[in-house]
């Protein structure tokens, strides 16, 4: 497991069920604020990767992909707060999601999970976390993520030590 440098992380998924698990990992750690970036090409597993961030936090139904909706809201039975996951697959522009409301998304209310997110860039936030899932093989995914800002880098650094233990 390579260190690319201090805020950085780029390991290997062996299955659909390793990237699952890597995402409930993520997910126990997320906060309100929090947004995830996952991009990558088409079934190189963001979809199951944000399944697992869902399941992790304590989403009450799975995540499925909010392709035609653009965004589901998920609630934690535990405390009532909500998660957020966003599609951006359909949108040409950052100026489309703002027509949904994406600056009320993104106020606190609950951590952001976006598939897609170079579709709308200018829109993001400076601090994210971004993930991009690269296809090696049939099953084989290789994940890199990269921190933009402290939360983002202790979100890294938090998810190597429950990860690996280093």
């Amino acid at each position: 497991m390579p260190i690319l440098k201090e805020g950085q992380l780029d390991i290997i998924s062996h299955s659909a069920e390793q990237t699952l698990r890597f995402g409930a990992r993520l997910g126990t750690l997320l906060l309100p604020g929090d947004v995830i970036c996952l991009a990558g090409d088409m079934g190189a597993g963001k979809t199951v990767f944000a399944a697992g961030i869902g399941r992790g936090w304590g989403v009450e139904q799975p995540l499925t992909s909010p392709t035609f909706n653009l965004v589901h809201e998920h609630t934690r039975r535990a405390d009532s707060q909500r998660l957020f996951h966003l599609d951006c697959y359909r949108l040409n522009s950052a100026a489309e999601i703002e027509a949904i409301g994406f600056e009320d998304i993104l106020n606190g209310r609950g951590p952001v999970i976006i598939e897609w997110p170079e579709r709308i860039i200018e829109a993001l936030p400076r601090q994210r976390l971004w993930v991009e899932l690269r296809i090696l093989e049939p099953t084989r995914r290789n994940l890199v993520f990269v921190g933009s800002g402290k939360r983002a880098e202790t979100l890294i650094a938090d998810f190597r030590e429950l990860t690996f233990g280093i």
